[in-house]
């Protein structure tokens, strides 16, 4: 091979990998910040993401500049506006947040209590969308909150539809212990009850993330019974049970009615 066209391929390569791994390291910004939820410095942030303080700051300086990152009067970094443009737009060609808007509303007025519209990132449950019931109970999980999958009824359904090699696999990687310290661990355990949610169509965690607080769910399934989302009702645990209105039947309902809206449903 001709030496000229040998270095030249290797300068392309190396080049490629460049580019790669400043990409990489974006990311890693990104995902550290969405993590913590909260602001951080280019130090935080370098010992967290386990990368050299100088590559960081190059990175951070350029991310400012280009409005993908905010600093704060303290130097403390957060998302700048161009993320939050970037995911308005997005917001904008989700099919299901817009199918979903106007049920989220009508289930907050019917069951008075706050709804919520969840779905999964990695080994995660994030809140995708909110609105609030006109009883006003506290929530403390905003649009944007991300919990691992074992604390919500909504992370049990978001991998229940999954076989239980992949579901375990997922589960293990995901479990953390809870703030109330009553969310389970056991990743049999959750698997199963997963599963069994899954086929039910309902899920109901209480007190497992904030204390008195309980979650009912229903998944929303596409036309290959994958749970895309899940659509829940965040109320005081002592309202799990009541029949006036009956917010198990109503969650459900609603998950239903989004599944038509889609054309998902395969039920009548």
């Amino acid at each position: 091979m001709d030496p000229v066209n040998t270095q030249a391929i290797t300068e392309e390569t190396t080049q490629k990998r460049t580019r790669t791994s400043a990409l990489e390291r974006i990311l890693q910004v990104l995902d550290f910040l969405q993590e913590s939820d909260q602001p951080a410095t280019a130090y935080e942030i370098a010992r967290a993401v386990g990368a050299p303080l100088s590559t960081v700051y190059g990175i951070v300086e350029d991310m400012v500049a280009k409005g993908l990152l905010d600093r704060q009067e303290n130097g403390a970094l957060w998302f700048g506006p161009r993320l939050y443009h970037y995911g308005l737009t997005y917001a904008r060609r989700l099919d299901l947040l817009s199918a979903a808007t106007q049920e989220m509303t009508d289930l907050a007025l019917g069951s008075r209590e706050t709804v919520q519209i969840c779905g999964r990132d990695g080994d995660h449950m994030v809140v995708l969308a909110m609105v609030d019931g006109p009883d006003h109970f506290h929530v403390s999980s905003r649009v944007g909150s991300r919990t691992p999958l074992n604390w919500s009824a909504s992370g049990r359904l978001l991998v229940g539809h999954l076989p239980e090699e992949e579901r375990r696999a997922i589960l293990a990687h995901a479990v953390r212990p809870s703030p109330t310290g009553n969310a389970e661990t056991d990743v049999a355990t959750l698997s199963e009850a997963a599963r069994k949610a899954y086929e039910e169509r309902l899920c109901i965690q209480a007190g497992e993330s904030d204390f008195s607080v309980a979650c009912i769910a229903a998944p929303i399934l596409d036309a290959e019974g994958t749970c895309r989302a899940t659509v829940s009702i965040v109320v005081p645990d002592h309202k799990v049970d009541q029949k006036d209105p009956d917010l198990k039947a109503l969650v459900q309902q609603s998950a239903h009615r989004i599944e038509q809206r889609l054309g998902w449903s395969r039920r009548g």
